[in-house]
């Protein structure tokens, strides 16, 4: 019997037009969104700490469609996570990737990282550099793709992360170009073209499974060499994943369809979670093993929402560890 159908995620920093929908003013009467983030001052655009510079992943002559209401902010969180506040990102309208090199020796792997938000904010050190700081610990080369949002506008659907009109989306495309400029660049950033995965948490999770699904055919008309790149991962790692399970129709979300082709994937989920139910983790793992696609998933009791890798008493805060050791299985990475 699948969970409730969940609270809204995260928390809406503007009040555009999209925001003004009675549907999320409900939702947050219901789920306490404000609880989470609560109004704060808007602080400058994010910017990653010195020595590590925002690469545009979209050409200056191409034109980058965006819904943002606003020009790009920063705020903090304010309910804390492990005792320690949070920082988020919204009214991305520049899409752009950090390349965080690898500390030690390097593994040749390289991981693209999807921060939460429910496609409104983006958790921008709790989903986002303290993942790259245990990634690069390992070997790996981290790259931290901070995608466009909110996914606004009158036919934005918030459950699919897409226009309900073309199915298509803009953190899909930022998610696409990305892998495509990550083995265009394999030579210059040293990374071995064929050991680029991605990994998401809660709406990143969902664009975990959408890149993991749709990566045949670019939803962009090619801008350069880059775009003649695969864009498919070759592994996948979803945390708390949202937007997966259809709470009215009890199944998938219609937008996915895996196969035997699929990345292997590792999902990890807490069956507490009420943002993002367990149902979630549980469709997309079983939808997985019926199309015949390596999956491996982990439950726990307890951990709730949006855990990120901070430590706590709590078995779930673990999960880099198992998640280190699949990785190994695959030969991602050496024992």
């Amino acid at each position: 019997m699948p969970d409730r159908p969940p609270r809204a995620d995260r928390c809406p920093p503007g009040a555009g037009a999209w925001w003004r929908r009675p549907t999320w003013r409900a939702l947050v009467a219901v789920g306490g969104l404000f609880a989470a983030c609560g109004p704060s001052a808007a602080g400058p655009a994010w910017q990653p700490s010195p020595g590590h510079a925002q690469l545009p992943i979209w050409p200056s002559t191409r034109p980058v469609v965006s819904l943002a209401p606003a020009a790009e902010s920063t705020g903090t969180g304010r309910s804390p996570v492990a005792g320690r506040p949070w920082l988020y990102a919204y009214n991305v309208s520049r899409p752009t990737l950090t390349v965080y090199p690898p500390r030690g020796k390097r593994t040749g792997a390289a991981v693209i990282v999807f921060p939460g938000g429910g496609y409104r904010i983006l958790a921008m050190d709790l989903e986002g550099t303290e993942v790259c700081d245990w990634l690069t610990s390992r070997g790996i080369t981290c790259v931290l793709l901070k995608y466009r949002v909110p996914n606004a506008g009158p036919n934005w659907e918030q459950f699919c992360g897409c226009d309900t009109t073309t199915r298509s989306s803009m953190p899909l495309e930022d998610a696409q170009r990305t892998l495509g400029l990550v083995r265009h660049h394999a030579a210059e950033w040293r990374v071995d073209p064929r050991k680029v995965g991605v990994l998401g948490f809660s709406a990143g999770g969902h664009l975990v499974a959408q890149i993991s699904t749709r990566y045949d055919r670019r939803l962009y008309a090619p801008v350069d060499a880059a775009d003649s790149e695969s864009c498919r991962p070759d592994f996948a790692i979803a945390l708390y994943p949202g937007h997966m399970f259809d709470y009215e129709r009890n199944a998938l979300n219609s937008d996915i369809h895996f196969t035997r082709d699929t990345p292997p994937t590792f999902i990890v989920h807490a069956e507490n979670d009420k943002v993002d139910g367990v149902s979630n983790a549980l469709v997309y793992f079983d939808e997985m093993k019926n199309a015949g696609a390596l999956v491996e998933m982990h439950l726990y009791a307890e951990g709730g929402h949006a855990f990120g890798l901070r430590p706590t008493k709590l078995p779930i805060t673990a999960w880099p560890h198992l998640a280190e050791t699949w990785l190994e299985t695959l030969g991602v990475i050496p024992p």
